[in-house]
């Protein structure tokens, strides 16, 4: 039995082999239940293998849940547009790397979906790549944030 020590990437545990704990049951009464989440729990509890649980989930990627509970539950496996912010591996201490960080981030999107010229903060121009995302696939966006209390947490 090979178990996924400091694996955090579901498709890794699931495509290599590694033991997997299914709780994807849970993920669907998530997904199914509710509409906006923030999950706050200690580290090394799983909060990153969950976001990227839910990312290959959205992604509508079927056989990474074969076996599991999940593949009896759902029905449908659309994919929608995903939005994932990872603050990991930033040195938020110095002047400007979160914002650099952000707008790496909305660049990158905004080469997929567009950009409006006429939004010019942060957060205008996201929704606005929220809004483009909708438009071209006739799919809500999901937003998946990892490591949010990163940048707190170099601060403090």
């Amino acid at each position: 039995m090979k178990y996924p020590i400091g694996i955090q990437s579901f498709d890794q545990i699931r495509e290599d082999g590694y033991v997997y704990v299914d709780k994807t049951g849970l993920v669907y009464n998530l997904v199914t239940q509710g509409k906006t989440y923030f999950l706050s729990r200690p580290r090394r509890f799983g909060k990153s293998l969950l976001v990227s649980t839910l990312a290959c989930y959205f992604q509508g990627r079927k056989d990474l849940f074969a076996g599991l509970e999940i593949d009896g539950l759902e029905k449908d496996w659309y994919e929608y547009p995903i939005f994932r912010i990872d603050f990991n591996g930033g040195l938020y201490t110095q002047p400007g790397i979160l914002e650099a960080t952000i707008e790496g981030y909305l660049g990158n999107w905004e080469d997929i979906y567009g950009k409006n010229p006429n939004y010019t903060t942060i957060g205008t121009r996201f929704i606005e790549i929220l809004r483009r995302a909708y438009e071209q696939t006739g799919r809500r966006a999901v937003v998946l944030i990892d490591e949010y209390d990163k940048p707190i947490l170099d601060v403090l």
